[in-house]
Order: structure tokens, then C-alpha cells, then sequence
């Protein structure tokens, strides 16, 4: 697999994801399918990577962190999407969570409860007890690329390998 745009795509290695990626990926049986390429870290959110490395918004997905609450309980779930698209935090999100209210996790929570830097979450490595919710558009596309849990690089992998991420959920209509 060669990942899209100008980049310099290479094998995985422990200095260009995150600690709690690379954990992961250690026992993950897609580990081989895997890519990562540095990038400039000023350059790490979406719409400038993407331009300034040629990478298609259809083919990069983003992950985002969401915390439903209900009375004193919060649980915490990641939402995978396209980047030409958003997350229906508010109804489908919430409704799986069971919360009465959901919103995007407050940075320094997603932060330090990750182990990952900020505009660089990724779905591989999150905590155990997280759904990782996929909207099912994602797994259309061939490849995608997504955060290394560093601002200062990004993954690129097979679409359908994160249907195979443990706590992985496919949902059809996450994102709208």
C-alpha cells in the first residue's frame, strides 16, 4: 500500500505515533498494512493538511472525542468520520452513549485521557472502554488517513481495517 498525496510514506515507528498507537498497533494483526508519514505540525488540522499535501478530503477521516453524560456518569466514545462530513453528535451519538447530553470532550479531558496530542487523536489506541464508532462511509473509501496521536505526523491505512479495531462499531448515518 503506498498512502496518498506528498508524502513521505514509511513503515510504522515509535517516533511518529504516539505512545499508546504504538501499544496497540504492537499486537494488532493490520499492524502491516499500516503507514505513516511525518508532516509539519503547524499543518496538522484537516483542511491545511489536506491542501498542502494533496490528500483528498474524501480520503482523510477524523476522529473525534465525545463525552455523554447522564446525571453524575459521563462516558466517553470516538467517532470516526470523513473529513466532508460531521458527527450527529446530537442524536445518534447521544442515543448510544444512553446519555442526555453529548458534546465534543473538552480538549485538556480528550488529551489526557488518550495519552494523544490534540488535533492528532487517532481511533487505534484509545482507552479499552471507548466505542470506537466508524460511520460506515469511511470503510468506502480504499485508504484513508488519519491522526498518529501526534500533531506531527499522520496514518494512512486500508478503509476497512477500522471496522477491525477492538471496540470498533460500524454505524450507518453517524456522520451527516
Amino acid at each position: 500500500m503506498r498512502g496518498p498525496g506528498d508524502l513521505d510514506w514509511q513503515p510504522v515507528s515509535d517516533s511518529l505515533v504516539a505512545s499508546p498507537v504504538l501499544a496497540a498497533l504492537a499486537g494488532w494483526s493490520r499492524r502491516d498494512e499500516i503507514e505513516v508519514a511525518p508532516i509539519d505540525a503547524d499543518l496538522a488540522d484537516t483542511a491545511a493538511f489536506c491542501q498542502q499535501y494533496h490528500v483528498r478530503l474524501e480520503d482523510s477521516a477524523n476522529c473525534v472525542v465525545i463525552a455523554g453524560r447522564r446525571s453524575a456518569e459521563t462516558r466517553y466514545a470516538a467517532c470516526v468520520v470523513l473529513a466532508t462530513t460531521r458527527a450527529d453528535v446530537n442524536t445518534v451519538v447521544r442515543r448510544r452513549l444512553d446519555a442526555r447530553k453529548a458534546s465534543f470532550a473538552p480538549m485538556a479531558d480528550a488529551v489526557t485521557l488518550t495519552g494523544m496530542e490534540y488535533g492528532g487523536i487517532t481511533p487505534i489506541g484509545l482507552p479499552a472502554s471507548w466505542p470506537v464508532l466508524v460511520d460506515a462511509a469511511v470503510l468506502g473509501r480504499d485508504v484513508v488517513v488519519i491522526g498518529s496521536g501526534l500533531r506531527r505526523s499522520k496514518i494512512a491505512l486500508p478503509a476497512s481495517a477500522l471496522a477491525d479495531l477492538p471496540a470498533a462499531e460500524v454505524l450507518e448515518g453517524l456522520a451527516r
